[in-house]
């Protein structure tokens, strides 16, 4: 038996690719993996965290840190006593307390107003310290902001179901990808590998097959790509079914790179297709519209549309055609008029 290629169990381990139950690559391209046993200080990283958080949570985390600060700043200078700041005199302790936030978002925020104003040694500390973290934390602020707003990402679009579908006279195993957003996209090129256990010496292991595509790289990619891989006699997928794709709890990874024409940067898109979001018998439902003024459209809402119900090839492996048997030549016709052709033997 040839020796097994290293490089197709994609870097999840042997042990771990053999023993995990669960898909190995979520539909949004996150891995189902959990580090454990590294301490939280060192291996979090604040930056790409608020890098790779979503636009909700980032703007609620800054939302969120800006009232913080000015609460804490806010408490102290209420902390410094009556008259740590002038033009609070005759206030009650909750309204000191809110002129004292009140006055810390002017400081933060560098506004100054004039009318409420540090007076002594201790609140003016806590303004000099106060205006430090302000001007820190908009620089930072700032810079992050940018840092998202600059940094290339893509948003493929894969569609909900991949399908085993009638191709040139055999099956294939098929999926459609769109770009969703307005930028363009070049040089896109596509991986894929189908990943499932088989018994092999007696032991249930998980394999890593890559498969061949029908087309692995497309220069432009303005419209909607299906990406085929035709179930020939040499595909890893030849002969198995429906229930094959069950029990051997099979899943196509996917992975998707391009070049982001906006930032000319690589950007990378990842996925997956588990058996039971795998539909047989099936095609997808054509997405282009009709010509209008010889401008090409598609109707991106019917990305996940399919079309059930086709009829399939076999891809079993089909025995050999019998070969006919020659059949014996035929006699030769003996003529009792003319007893000239026959041998001379037979004529005594």
């Amino acid at each position: 038996m040839a020796a097994e290629d290293p490089n197709r169990d994609l870097g999840f381990g042997t042990v771990v690719a053999g023993e995990s139950g669960r898909r190995l690559l979520n539909r949004d391209g996150s891995f189902n993996v959990r580090r454990d046993g590294l301490n939280f200080l060192k291996s979090w990283s604040p930056y790409q965290f608020l890098l790779t958080v979503s636009w909700p949570r980032f703007l609620g985390l800054v939302v969120a840190a800006y009232l913080l600060i000015n609460l804490v700043f806010g408490a102290a200078y209420f902390a410094c006593g009556p008259g740590a700041l002038d033009g609070t005199a005759g206030m009650s302790d909750g309204e000191r307390f809110l002129a004292g936030c009140f006055f810390s978002v002017q400081t933060f925020a560098t506004i100054g107003y004039g009318r409420v104003s540090p007076l002594g040694i201790a609140p003016n500390l806590i303004v000099i310290l106060e205006s430090l973290v302000g001007l820190l934390g908009f620089a930072l602020a700032t810079g992050i902001l940018f840092a998202r707003f600059s940094r290339p990402t893509a948003k493929i679009l894969f569609s909900d179901r991949a399908v085993i579908m009638p191709y040139q006279g055999i099956t294939a195993f098929a999926f459609r990808i769109a770009n969703g957003r307005s930028n363009q996209l070049v040089e896109v090129a596509a991986k894929v590998m189908w990943t499932g256990f088989r018994w092999r010496d007696g032991k249930e292991t998980r394999e890593f097959l890559p498969l061949r595509l029908e087309r692995e790289k497309v220069a432009f990619f303005p419209l909607s790509w299906t990406i085929v891989h035709p179930i020939d006699s040499a595909s890893p997928l030849f002969g198995l079914t429906q229930e094959d794709f069950q029990e051997s709890d099979a899943e196509m990874l996917v992975l998707l790179t391009g070049t982001d024409d906006t930032f000319a940067q690589t950007v990378h898109a990842r996925s997956s297709y588990k058996a039971d979001e795998i539909v047989w018998g099936a095609r997808f439902a054509n997405m282009f519209n009709p010509l209008r003024e010889g401008v090409v459209s598609v109707d991106m809402s019917r990305l996940h549309e399919i079309e059930r119900g086709i009829p399939l090839v076999s891809t079993f492996p089909q025995p050999p055609a019998p070969v006919p048997r020659e059949s014996p030549p035929p006699l030769l016709e003996e003529s009792a008029g003319d007893l000239s052709a026959l041998p001379a033997e037979r004529l005594g």
